[in-house]
């Protein structure tokens, strides 16, 4: 998809992944058009993180292939309405990959 995750490999959760907003974009925006257009809320950074990251949780009910495949579809729209240029479909193509549904 073309998005950075903050931590280092060795040092990332499998719950919680922290990626970090691409250049020029609103991080407020987006998360407020996800939750408004798709029902899906992602969380703000925190302290010097804030405007810097966005905190993914994948959790219980959340974490269904179903659903992270629909939240990268998601994702995908509101950042590239946004202004980031993302490969379309990246995401949810390489997540179908790794999950055996592609």
């Amino acid at each position: 998809m073309g998005l950075d995750l903050l931590p280092p490999e060795g040092e990332r959760l499998w719950t919680l992944n922290a990626v970090r907003v691409p250049a020029g974009v609103d991080d407020g925006r987006v998360r407020a058009r996800l939750l408004s257009g798709f029902n899906m809320e992602i969380g703000a950074g925190l302290g010097p993180l804030s405007g810097k990251i966005f905190r993914i949780g994948l959790m219980g009910a959340s974490s269904t292939p179903p659903i992270i495949l629909m939240f990268l579809g998601a994702s995908e729209k509101v950042l590239a309405e946004a202004g980031c240029r993302l490969p379309r479909g990246a995401g949810v193509t390489a997540a179908a990959d790794a999950l055996g549904n592609g």
